[in-house]
């Protein structure tokens, strides 16, 4: 499946990518299709746009890091073409020429054989992989294809999130999602993986089913203030500092920011307005806001997924670095 999402429910932020069987209820920007398993969560994309070459630099590359918090940035990736088909070694190798600055880089499904050609693509640098088990209907089976993606190296990994904004979309109970956290931590243990596991959503979701994070590692959040409605650009760091600082203190947990940005096209959303300037000046003001644990929502615009007036036609929009080397 893919990553799907970004969307937000009750004026909250959308979430990102992943592949999963059923259809999220909010709009949030998406992440790459899989031809196995996509799923599409929230969120759309501006129709009809060209989207944009260039956007926003990315930071300073900083020394590696070990598991879980404690980074400075990361970016998400998904490895589909504009058809939906999967991308070869060789694009995804292409893809991550452009891609550097970042400690993190965030997956959200194992098909495509994303694992194996990201690790592959990143080999070398100082980037670790926040995997992700998009179907927890297939636990077992994704952790296995970690596990043999990774070949025993598991120190190339940040942490491991099983589902993407179940819970916010209604698709899967909290209860659901917790046992197949827990699934989950068992099989890659077995493995021979001792980090961390968490299960990913929006900052509603948690804040409503703090069981979530009390089941996960750390607090992994997906947070859009676009989706919000009622905050400009230029102040989207307070929003999401603002998420940060309530989930930490409800649960005493670490937060870390999984998912966030701001399209460079789409359909205003009241007072958040999709555009090129607001996309770079979004991202500023989350750096300013938050020094570090945060993942930007994504390295380049996912064409494979599909805009909706429920998303503000943005869905395809969010890339960091505009489009992808290899579209």
């Amino acid at each position: 499946g893919k990553p799907v999402s970004t969307t937000t429910r009750n004026g909250q932020p959308p979430s990102t990518p992943a592949p999963l069987p059923n259809p999220a209820p909010v709009p949030a920007p998406a992440p790459a299709p899989a031809p196995a398993s996509p799923v599409d969560q929230q969120n759309g994309s501006p129709q009809g746009s060209a989207p944009p070459t260039q956007q926003n630099n990315p930071p300073a590359a900083e020394g590696s890091v070990s598991t879980g918090p404690g980074f400075k940035s990361g970016v998400s990736y998904s490895p589909y073409n504009g058809d939906n088909s999967c991308k070869s070694a060789d694009q995804v190798a292409k893809d991550f020429t452009k891609i550097s600055g970042y400690q993190v880089i965030r997956l959200y499904g194992t098909d495509c054989n994303q694992v194996a050609n990201v690790l592959a693509a990143t080999e070398g640098s100082n980037m670790k992989l926040f995997l992700g088990i998009f179907n927890i209907a297939e636990v077992q089976k994704e952790a296995e294809i970690i596990s043999s993606a990774v070949r025993g190296d598991w120190s190339r990994v940040n942490a491991i999130s099983v589902g993407n904004e179940l819970v916010n979309q209604g698709t899967t109970s909290p209860g659901t999602v917790i046992g197949a956290i827990g699934q989950a931590r068992g099989a890659l243990q077995r493995s021979g993986y001792s980090g961390p596991v968490v299960t990913v959503d929006t900052m509603v979701a948690m804040v409503d089913h703090p069981e979530l994070c009390t089941a996960s590692d750390f607090c992994a959040v997906n947070c859009h203030a676009f989706f919000d409605g009622k905050v400009t650009a230029d102040k989207s760091g307070d929003f999401v500092k603002g998420w940060v600082d309530k989930i930490s203190e409800a649960t005493g947990k670490t937060v870390v920011i999984t998912e966030t940005g701001w399209p460079s096209q789409g359909d205003t959303n009241d007072v958040a307005v999709p555009s090129l300037e607001n996309h770079k000046a979004a991202i500023s003001s989350i750096e300013e806001a938050l020094s570090n644990d945060v993942i930007y929502f994504s390295a380049y615009n996912d064409m494979w997924k599909k805009n909706r007036p429920g998303t503000f036609n943005a869905e395809q929009f969010w890339g960091i670095m505009g489009d992808a080397p290899s579209a």
